[in-house]
């Protein structure tokens, strides 16, 4: 019999296989910081606005800048990765992020700081997609893969949770700017870092790149979000700022698909979306990531508005949540491999919705033990739901195809996170806005400027003083309440058709064995039983076979 080699015995020639968790860390670091950067201005927002002095408009593009251009431009870098090289687009990513970092620091205008989170977003863009599809290139075992995306999802969680801590420590003891300058050590560190230990890996690059098809992904998705944003801070839907785009966004979209199914070398196969499994991992990474920044917001306003915690404080109780997360993250392997994806994302499901329905005994006034019950299974339930998804979907793609797969999945995350603001605090805003209109000895135009947000109520409160003001100000806490419990109810509806989304997934977890790996490297047969459980330290079959570049001088190739 002529000898094979496998694609296992391929990865250990290569040096590949004994640094992927290390390889791991590297992706996970970068995960981290581009996660942080997106939560940890919230809490500098009032140090910024009292020192930039920005107008409203810039103030808002000071925050949506990196979300939005993150998101706009998450496929045509993810694509291009498969084309170029997904390290090298991951390696500019970081020099760009670290660049942007310093020149956000410095600001002494609103408009270099709106540049600055928008060269962020640009490099949040080329880091995030590259990071999921190199793990799958490092990790072509799915059991092995499961247990690093695990790893992967509950560092992302980590990352958005602390945003709050961390910016809330630095703003009191430093300057706004402080929240910017933590990027530029750890990515001057992981930058050569990258370098050195990061395999390239690409996908099929027969053809020309889809310049245009990314660019009008890019424009579409920019419409939609933008669309979204506007939405969730309650501008109306039927004017033209808010469904100008929405409707080109959409159009767009659907002309980049139009596109793609006709192409012979498409940016992104479409087919994918014909897969059951892949269409609705991407719903339910929608679906989770609506509750969790829906949620996020409201628990934060809540925390800090009617209980009157500071920043920090308020950061400091939602840390329950992120310990869970990665509680979930690190034994979601474990439990994918024993109840399989269907059960684990709907079970997933059906434990947030419990967790939503616990924190509707939420009050006026603080219940520690309630909070922390309530966030440590809202926390587990969806890192649960979104590590089984994010698994399912990249196992769903074939590796040439991991960039653009990635791509569509954050996509989807940044997508799902506006709509859950936007949905939401709709859903809030209007349950909040009645329980003001008629509150005796109040000014119609005071009532109506508190029924904008809790936050303005209390300043109108403090305006008007006396009896009119303090019964302004208990009628806005008793609206916030009372439209805080119909949002939650609504949140959790929303998790149930979840649950019922999650049936269509498969009912286990499949790891397919390469009939080449059957042939060990002597040429002899090796028995199929071996291949469920291999010792810690052997390379397990992986579940697609996959090609493996020379190793290069000073890095370790796959």
């Amino acid at each position: 019999m002529q000898r094979t080699i496998t694609a296992g015995a391929r990865l250990r020639a290569a040096g590949g296989g004994a640094n992927r968790w290390v390889v791991l860390v590297v992706l996970c670091v970068s995960l981290l910081l581009v996660a942080l950067d997106a939560t940890v201005l919230h809490v500098a927002v009032p140090s910024l606005t009292e020192d930039l002095r920005p107008s409203s408009t810039a103030l808002l593009w000071i925050v949506d800048a990196y979300p939005l251009i993150c998101a706009s431009l998450l496929i045509l870098f993810g694509t291009l990765g498969d084309r170029v090289g997904r390290r090298r687009v991951l390696l500019l990513g970081y020099a760009l992020f670290g660049v942007a970092s310093a020149v956000a620091a410095l600001a002494t205008e609103p408009e270099v700081l709106i540049g600055a989170r928008a060269l962020l977003g640009v490099g949040g863009a080329m880091i995030m997609p590259a990071t999921l599809s190199i793990l799958r290139a490092v990790f072509p075992d799915r059991r092995e893969r499961a247990t690093a995306i695990g790893i992967w999802t509950a560092v992302a969680a980590v990352g958005a949770a602390t945003g709050p801590v961390l910016g809330g420590f630095l703003v009191e003891h430093y300057w706004w700017g402080s929240v910017f300058l933590i990027n530029i050590p750890l990515m001057a560190l992981i930058l050569p870092l990258g370098r050195w230990l990061l395999p390239e890996s690409k996908g099929r690059d027969d053809g020309p790149w889809d310049v245009l098809g990314a660019l009008m992904a890019a424009a579409g998705v920019l419409g939609m979000v933008l669309g979204v944003k506007r939405i969730g801070a309650g501008e109306n839907l039927f004017v033209y700022p808010t469904a100008g785009p929405l409707l080109i966004g959409a159009a767009l979209l659907t002309l980049f698909v139009r596109r793609q199914r006709r192409r012979a070398h498409p940016l992104i196969d479409v087919r994918l979306f014909s897969r059951a499994a892949f269409t609705t991992s991407v719903g339910c990474i929608v679906l989770a990531m609506l509750a969790l920044v829906g949620l996020e917001l409201i628990a934060v306003q809540y925390l800090q508005l009617v209980l009157g915690l500071s920043p920090l404080e308020t950061g400091l109780r939602l840390l329950p949540l992120t310990f869970a997360a990665m509680a979930a993250g690190a034994t979601g392997s474990y439990t994918l491999r024993r109840i399989g994806p269907r059960r684990m994302v709907g079970w997933g499901f059906v434990l947030t919705a419990a967790a939503v329905l616990l924190l509707v005994l939420m009050g006026q006034h603080d219940r520690p033990l309630l909070l922390t019950c309530g966030f440590v299974l809202l926390g587990f339930g969806l890192q649960t739901t979104l590590f089984s998804a994010y698994e399912s979907m990249l196992s769903e793609a074939p590796p040439e195809s991991a960039g653009g797969a990635a791509a569509i999945g954050e996509t989807s995350y940044q997508l799902g996170a506006g709509m859950g603001i936007a949905l939401l605090g709709s859903v809030m805003n209007a349950a909040y806005a009645p329980g003001l209109s008629a509150v005796p000895g109040v000014p119609d135009a005071a009532s109506r400027a508190a029924a904008n947000s809790l936050g303005e109520a209390y300043q109108e409160a403090d305006q008007l003083g006396g009896a009119a003001g303090k019964a302004l100000y208990h009628a806005a806490r008793h609206a916030f309440v009372d439209g805080l419990h119909v949002t939650l109810f609504v949140s959790a509806g929303l998790l149930l058709l979840g649950a019922l989304m999650a049936l269509r997934l498969p009912r286990v977890m499949e790891c397919p064995v390469d009939p080449e790996d059957l042939v060990d490297p002597a040429g002899g047969l090796v028995d199929p039983k071996s291949l469920v459980a291999p010792a810690p330290e052997e390379v397990r079959v992986p579940a697609t076979r996959e090609p493996v570049e020379p190793a290069r001088s000073g890095r370790t190739a796959r």
